[in-house]
């Protein structure tokens, strides 16, 4: 290999962020080290993978080169390890922008969560946000590669070396063959990694299914033909890796530990699956499916793009690494591949997208998760639920998006309810199940925790009549409402919204308090503008007040919550005026009702009044306008109430 004129050599800075992430990788992740080396044999895979398929229509790329392999080499005398492979390659350009720079979403969310991940956690965040190449300054101290795009010719080759600092160099170079050439030279008490015994180990720990060969030369001693006494020393090249794409074979022969060992490479999660999806479907469309559902949400959902949609595989091509036409949005924590000999290998994304072949293949698969995940709810339900927390809040968005699914996504959701302890939650159909007769909606409350719910005076009339509320704790909650209208032919209804109708017990007696209460409530309206109307309560047992939105409106929940999105900006807005209940059969209510029948004109009428108002405000989460006000109207009643003692 010659080098071009010193002309092309240049030195560059790593970003700064970049910087930080290397010093982090550098110095302090202590365990899981080999995982540079699952991260490297990615790589190269994916770029074995890339020219296979760009080589369908161009198969002047290929340069007559199509024994498929990922070789390592390692060096003891050099104290270097190469993985070498013989895919599509990089330009000058793109190992610019690869290696020396992270202009992605998730880099300042990485070096966040990398920050403050513990110690075992961290190996494994590296190929999760994308930058597994790094992982190599865990055991080197300077890393070359040397790389040719596929299809230029031979003296446009680059060599890129770092000791990931500062800074890298780039020089363009002659290299013989197309593909990428990872060199790590090894710090000192890394040299493990150059043991055969090491290698195979990681190799089969980590990269076992990759469907390319993983081979290193190795030295054996065999008897010399002819001479039994004799032996001799001999190179061979031997296969690392198993190859054995696991979707391809029976679910019969496939043991725990190999699903869970290939959902890890492919998803670069720390763990092991909640549920493993793996079947064939045969008809009219053929295809092979292993799917993983993961038990806890990857990090990709919180921070950075996600990318949606398993692998697609076209006779063991890898088309697509996430093929989005097969997954809707709200499932894409869900990981793993699909296989189908049906479509043309040559497909491209345009034809993807109108294939009726593959609205078929979708329409299966998520049946085939519901299904799994409605198995799990029902044989396995702390389990469910455990899975639940992690991803239910994802999983809501197709409440809210997909109408053909909505029952069956309404039938997964679990909650946590009135009637439940704190940490239990109940599913819809026992919830439906447990209705008594003489209630005929499904009644829930959103907020921002439990403890905030279950304390609000709006549950004071479903505890009297032992009718169960439950509580939804997302954010996206509020907007899914907005869509979902009922369940098993039963209304849903917010327990904060419109009004509750009397029972049979408390209707003449409602009647009567309409007429005792009348002057006061017409004078209260004139006097606390802020809110719609004032009306007595069917829901207040124990609690003076409290605010209700009409049935149709924002909830203060959903006020708050847009307030928040747009603060300082376009969206922020004021509080939609609410109405005032009153609890006829409170002694506060009671007794500004003698006051008024005394002396309408009274300033303690309007000032207690006020403060039933205030009060309400406070209970339903929100901030006062008059916080001042508010504070002055309670110590009044404070002197007054010490000056009797």
């Amino acid at each position: 290999m010659s080098e071009a004129p010193a002309a092309s050599t240049e030195t560059m800075e790593f970003k700064s962020e970049l910087r930080q992430i290397l010093h982090l990788i550098t110095h302090s992740l202590y365990s899981n080290k080999e995982i540079f080396l699952r991260e490297l044999i990615s790589n190269a895979s994916d770029a074995i993978n890339k020219i296979r398929f760009n080589s369908i229509n161009n198969s002047d790329l290929l340069d007559g080169d199509t024994e498929w392999k990922i070789k390592l080499i390692a060096d003891k005398g050099k104290n270097t390890l190469t993985i070498s492979d013989n895919g599509t390659g990089m330009s000058r350009e793109t190992i610019v922008d690869q290696l020396g720079t992270i202009a992605k979403s998730g880099t300042r969310a990485f070096l966040e969560t990398l920050q403050q991940a513990d110690e075992a956690s961290r190996p494994d965040l590296i190929g999760q946000f994308g930058v597994g190449f790094y992982s190599s300054f865990m055991v080197a101290d300077r890393v070359t590669v040397v790389s040719r795009l596929a299809g230029d010719p031979i003296d446009q080759g680059v060599r890129w070396v770092s000791a990931g600092e500062g800074e890298f160099t780039v020089k363009t170079v002659d290299k013989e063959t197309h593909g990428t050439d990872v060199t790590l030279h090894l710090k000192e008490d890394e040299k493990e990694f150059l043991e055969e015994w090491r290698l195979r180990q990681v190799v089969k720990e980590f990269s076992d299914f990759i469907e390319y060969p993983v081979v290193m030369d190795v030295e054996r001693h065999e008897p010399v033909e002819g001479e039994d006494d004799k032996t001799e020393a001999v190179v061979r090249e031997e296969t690392l890796n198993s190859m054995k794409a696991l979707w391809l074979r029976s679910k019969d022969e496939i043991e725990e530990d190999e699903y869970n060992a290939f959902y890890r490479q492919i998803s670069h999660d720390y763990g092991d699956p909640a549920r493993v999806i793996h079947y064939t479907a045969e008809g009219l469309t053929e295809f092979k499916v292993l799917l993983f559902i993961p038990a806890k949400r990857p990090f990709d959902m919180m921070f950075g793009d996600p990318k949606v949609g398993p692998r697609l595989y076209v006779q063991r091509v890898q088309i697509m690494e996430n093929c989005e036409e097969l997954l809707p949005p709200y499932l894409r924590f869900i990981k793993g591949v699909v296989d189908c000999a049906d479509l043309p290998l040559n497909v491209s994304r345009e034809i993807l997208q109108q294939n009726p072949i593959l609205d078929r293949i979708r329409k299966n698969i998520v049946k085939r998760i519901f299904s799994v995940l409605e198995e799990m709810k029902k044989d396995e339900f702390d389990k469910y639920v455990d899975f639940y927390r992690e991803l239910g809040l994802i999983l809501k968005e197709g409440m809210a998006q997909d109408f053909e699914n909505r029952d069956t996504l309404t039938s997964l959701a679990v909650y946590e309810s009135m009637n439940t302890e704190a940490g239990k939650y109940i599913s819809m159909d026992e919830y439906v199940d447990q209705m008594p007769p003489d209630q005929e909606e499904i009644y829930y409350l959103i907020g921002e925790h439990r403890g905030m719910l279950e304390r609000t005076p709006y549950l004071e009339v479903f505890r009297d009549r032992g009718w169960n509320v439950l509580f939804m704790t997302d954010p996206i909650d509020e907007f899914v409402m907005t869509s979902v209208t009922e369940y098993r032919e039963k209304k849903y209804k917010a327990a904060d919204k419109g009004d509750i109708s009397a029972d049979e017990s408390d209707k003449a007696r409602a009647e009567d308090d309409e007429k005792t209460f009348k002057a006061l409530i017409e004078t209260l309206k004139g006097k606390i503008t802020e809110v719609q109307d004032i009306r007595l309560s069917s829901r207040l047992k124990d609690s003076a007040s409290c605010l209700v939105a009409d049935e149709g409106a924002m909830s203060a929940h959903m006020e708050r919550l847009m307030q928040r999105m747009g603060e300082g900006g376009a969206q922020s807005q004021a509080s939609s005026k609410r109405i005032l209940e009153l609890n006829a059969g409170h002694p506060v209510v009671q007794g500004l009702q003698k006051l008024h029948d005394s002396d309408g004109e009274d300033a303690r009428v309007e000032s207690i009044g006020r403060l039933l108002y205030e009060q309400a405000v406070v209970a339903e989460g929100s901030k006062l306008d008059d916080p001042v006000g508010f504070a002055g109207r309670i110590n009044d009643l404070l002197v007054k109430e010490l000056i009797r003692i």
